[in-house]
């Protein structure tokens, strides 16, 4: 039996080629793995809970993964976003124990780019984090129960797990980052990304930048696949 459960959490705000293909791309590399998808939209993608249109919010975004881990029944969750390529090495490399995993071994390709790129920076974002699931609520809970409505939380602070449990000042968790070897992940920055609406266009790039990566190729093949 598998011991990890994908949540793949959306707000369907939008549909194209950049969703299809992360979405058949999911499937491909999942493997056994079981996926929850967690929607605004009813959808046909894995075990589906609609939550109805809630809005697009950090603070709906964090419920949805709440609500899927609840549902889920393995010792693992690995979050699944609408906007990130993902590789069955990912789903397998990292199992942690009493901590929040983030993979730093991850790509960024900003769709407003010309020509195209790819680019680096050590961040830990939670597209790429895999956690015990228990875990996971417990500490999603906490988040919910001191700040239990939309006028009294701090928006600016409702990021990753494990990054902003002191400045909520609720229990701070460990978080440690790991790497895959062969399969970097692969996140699209674009104009319907939640982070859009604050960054923009102005986003800037990691200091390290390359036209061809490992695994996915050429940065224009991923344009023309994904994008155009």
């Amino acid at each position: 039996m598998p011991d990890l459960t994908i949540l793949f959490y959306t707000a369907n705000s939008f549909e194209n080629k950049m969703t299809i293909g992360v979405r058949e791309n999911l499937l491909k590399v999942a493997g056994n793995y079981p996926i929850i998808s967690i929607s605004h939209k009813p959808m046909d993608f894995g075990k589906n809970i609609c939550v109805g249109d809630v809005g697009k919010s950090y603070r709906n975004l964090y419920k949805q993964i709440l609500i899927g881990a609840k549902t889920a029944t393995t010792e693992y969750v690995a979050l699944a976003e609408d906007d990130c390529l993902y590789t069955k090495e990912h789903f397998d490399i990292c199992r942690p124990k009493d901590a929040f995993a983030f993979n730093i071994t991850k790509w960024s390709f900003y769709t407003w780019t010309r020509p195209p790129i790819f680019s680096w920076r050590r961040s830990l974002a939670s597209c790429a984090m895999i956690a015990p699931r228990k875990l996971l609520i417990e500490a999603l809970e906490e988040r919910y129960a001191k700040y239990p409505d939309d006028n009294n939380y701090p928006i600016e602070l409702w990021g990753e797990v494990g990054k902003c449990e002191k400045l909520l000042g609720v229990t701070v968790h460990k978080t440690i980052e790991f790497t895959t070897y062969i399969e970097p992940l692969l996140v699209f920055y674009h104009e319907e990304a939640i982070g859009f609406l604050s960054h923009g266009t102005k986003k800037k790039h990691g200091m390290l930048r390359a036209y061809d990566v490992v695994y996915w190729g050429k940065a224009e093949d991923i344009l023309k696949k994904y994008i155009l």
